[in-house]
């Protein structure tokens, strides 16, 4: 699979760079946005920066005239289907996943079951139940799964809301403290937080699989707060065996053909102590600054950041429906 940079006129212009929103990853999605929007000057191309928090009222007025839109972008309301669903009534082509994969990737437990459908091991789980109480649900939750258990929200990217729970009483404190959010429970298994990318060539279906990136922290649980807060070191090619590599490489192409996924995706991953290999969730529009995973991963695979922009930009252009 070749990727590399763009013939003049490849790419119809101008590239709207949709960016921002009003999610709890809007920092995030800024920062992706300014350095795709960087990128894209430098290669030529006339980028339109629209902050879907500020333009929403006039987004589709902003799109008009526009080659393709740029999701850099993240969260509710842009990576669940609906920004893709307003794109597709407008014509607009638009980058990333399509409606159906976007927002079945934003839901956690409706991927697990399909990913796990097609042969790729997860993580036992759970949706917590908001109609019991608190402490009836804790009850039944360690129960089922035993403790420790992961709680987090059902749709929400980041890690954002991930909470450990070691006694029933800890889980009782995220339900609460989770109050309004549609929740899950999963078995807590120690082990290597992992992430892999997958890149897709649509005009031959080959994927390219870039090498595994690991995240440690000092508690083992790769949180929102161990993201923000500088407390990870990475690794990447992940320090983890060969077979162990194959697996997570095999099982990240597995999850993103399952899940209809276009162009690109990343995958996390615990690989858990005794060398099992779980997959926790896709991001069908990770961050894209030059110091994010994906990037990181690509990187150390031999494609430039510009490059991996440039194949991006390339899945607009190739109708996802017949992809599907």
């Amino acid at each position: 699979m070749s990727i590399g940079s763009l013939a003049p006129g490849e790419i119809p212009q101008p590239v709207a760079v949709i960016t921002g929103g009003w999610a709890k990853e809007r920092d995030r999605s800024l920062m992706s946005g300014r350095e795709v929007a960087d990128t894209l000057t430098t290669m030529g191309l006339a980028p339109r920066v629209i902050d879907l928090e500020d333009d929403r009222e006039i987004l589709v007025e902003r799109l008009h005239g526009v080659g393709l839109a740029f999701l850099a972008i993240a969260g509710r309301g842009a990576e669940d289907g609906r920004l893709q669903g307003l794109l597709e009534t407008l014509g607009v082509a638009y980058t990333g996943s399509g409606v159906l994969a976007s927002a079945v990737g934003m839901n956690k437990l409706a991927a697990k079951t399909i990913v796990a459908f097609a042969g790729v091991r997860v993580p036992e789980g759970c949706r917590v139940d908001h109609e019991a109480k608190a402490e009836t649900e804790a009850a039944r939750i360690a129960e089922l799964l035993g403790l420790p258990v992961i709680l987090k929200p059902v749709s929400e990217g980041g890690s954002i809301g991930l909470r450990t729970a070691h006694t029933q009483h800890d889980v009782v404190d995220a339900i609460l403290s989770g109050a309004g959010e549609d929740l899950m429970a999963e078995v807590y298994h120690p082990g290597r937080s992992v992430s892999v990318g997958v890149l897709v060539d649509l005009a031959t279906d080959t994927a390219r699989v870039l090498p595994p990136l690991e995240a440690e922290t000092p508690d083992g649980v790769y949180s929102f707060a161990a993201k923000r807060g500088g407390d990870c070191a990475y690794y990447c090619p992940a320090r983890v065996e060969p077979d162990t590599v194959r697996a997570l490489q095999l099982q990240a192409v597995t999850a993103h053909r399952a899940l209809r996924c276009h162009s690109y995706s990343r995958h996390d991953f615990i690989v858990t102590d005794s060398g099992e290999v779980l997959w926790l969730e896709v991001n069908t529009l990770p961050g894209l600054t030059r110091t994010g995973n994906l990037a990181r991963m690509a990187d150390v695979d031999g494609i430039a950041y510009e490059d991996l922009i440039a194949h991006i930009l390339r899945g607009a252009c190739i109708d996802r429906r017949a992809h599907a």
